[in-house]
């Protein structure tokens, strides 16, 4: 015998709906499924209005670690922070990078450089290069959440973000070089 569903079943079926589609919609649409990267911006900029754990990486160009010879190291999938809203961003909110991805920062000009690991929750190894793309000072294991500045030793232009412990990993030491390539999507 089948079982008759009432007006009342139906009527709080549709209610349920009509209240958990527009949530489902906006939960979805933190997570990059198939995302360009032209849509970088806006979702950094809906993670940080939520302040909800990001876990997109956005590939944007491949770096490869290089000895002063130019002998390849290792090669890292990159997220490339240009904008003034990328750098502040940075990787705040990650949970988690894979261990052959990174965060390359490019700034306007060379200077002295300092970051923090403010909302940060991954330990990084914080690498700063010159424009000779040579690395001049590298700060390992930087303390996630922390709120204590991290300066460069020397003036850089910019600033490769890993996962902390990758520098000892790969034997990645100051005097070494960077070469990167973005990919246009």
């Amino acid at each position: 015998m089948k079982k008759k569903i009432s007006t009342q079943q139906i009527f709080s079926y549709v209610l349920l709906a009509a209240f958990a589609a527009p949530t489902l919609i906006y939960l979805f649409s933190l997570f990059d499924f198939g995302k360009s990267s032209s849509n970088k911006a806006e979702v950094l900029a809906e993670y940080n209005k939520t302040a909800a754990p990001i876990s997109n990486f956005f590939k944007e160009g491949e770096l490869e670690f290089l000895t002063k010879e130019g002998t390849t190291i290792k090669k890292i999938d990159l997220e490339i922070a240009k904008t003034d809203q990328e750098r502040a961003q940075g990787l705040m909110y990650r949970m988690n990078m894979a261990a052959e991805q990174g965060m390359l920062f490019i700034f306007d000009k060379t200077e002295p450089q300092s970051f923090w690991m403010k909302n940060t929750f991954i330990s990084l190894d914080i690498i700063y290069v010159n424009e000779q793309k040579e690395i001049v000072s590298i700060a390992k294991m930087a303390q996630p959440k922390s709120e204590a500045p991290i300066p460069s030793a020397l003036p850089a232009i910019y600033v490769v973000e890993v996962n902390g412990g990758f520098c000892d990993r790969y034997q990645i030491k100051e005097g070494n070089k960077v070469a990167w390539k973005e990919i246009i999507q």
